[in-house]
């Protein structure tokens, strides 16, 4: 199980940092470009759609790390 969570957490990360550039480029917008037109294509409720896989891997991360934290027995 602690391998489990163990590379869980290991792509969690990975996917934050991906999920977490694409979301700064689409809300801060990069160079000229502006922000995502709310209700434009890819937008999902009026965000960019890389924002809510973003919340998904922070969540996923958080709960990988309370469970490797949480002192389960090794099994």
């Amino acid at each position: 199980m602690t391998r489990a969570l163990q590379i869980a957490l290991a792509i969690s990360i990975v996917g934050v940092l991906f999920s977490g550039t694409l979301a700064y480029r689409e809300v801060c917008g990069s160079g000229t470009q502006g922000c995502t037109v709310a209700g434009g294509p890819g937008t999902l409720f009026g965000l960019p759609v890389c924002v809510y896989g973003l919340v998904m891997y922070l969540l996923l991360t958080a709960v990988a790390a309370f469970g490797l934290a949480s002192g389960e027995p090794k099994g």
